[in-house]
């Protein structure tokens, strides 16, 4: 598979992309780290950028993210707002985790809004459900479908009785 080369293949799989834990908010638009390719202090936003944006990007898909490396002496990460305000997070010597949970509580979505999120985006309206506080209580309620047993019999040809009758006296 093409896609499983390079150093650390697993950064690119479908389930290492869904399991990011960071979402932004909506408010921000441009999210731009500078760091250096060498440097002790600028390690930590290596490896950030090397095993977190991969996560970022996926989960972010409405955010421009831009890493500008070997521009500067320190590393750090500007944020941009959709009302012209921008932010800067210094991240000199943190390690990626420090800054992974630093960009989660600065620019991520608290916990309540993503749970208010999820609700709205699980229809509760769909057809095809069925059952207890749906529309419709019962599937033999859904058209194209077999009624209840108890309602209207069903033919013989769909008894588990009948065919294990007929099965012991050969006729079938």
């Amino acid at each position: 598979m093409p896609f499983m080369k390079g150093i650390e293949p697993i950064r690119y799989t479908l389930k290492y992309l869904e399991a990011g834990k960071v979402l932004f908010k909506d408010s921000l638009q441009i999210f731009c780290i500078n760091y250096n390719t060498k440097g002790d202090h600028h390690d930590g936003a290596r490896k950030f950028v090397f095993w977190y944006l991969p996560q970022l990007q996926y989960k972010n898909q409405s955010v421009q993210i831009l890493t500008l490396r070997n521009l500067t002496p320190s590393p750090f990460i500007t944020c941009y707002f959709d009302n012209n305000e921008s932010m800067l997070i210094d991240v000199d010597g943190k390690k990626k985790e420090d800054i992974l949970a630093h960009v989660l509580k600065v620019l991520g979505k608290p916990e309540e809004v993503l749970k208010a999120e999820a609700q709205a985006r699980e229809k509760k309206d769909n057809p095809a459900n069925f059952g207890y506080m749906c529309e419709k209580a019962c599937i033999c309620e859904v058209p194209g479908q077999i009624p209840c047993p108890g309602a209207v019999p069903l033919p013989f040809h769909m008894r588990g009785k009948y065919i294990r009758k007929m099965r012991e006296e050969g006729t079938l």
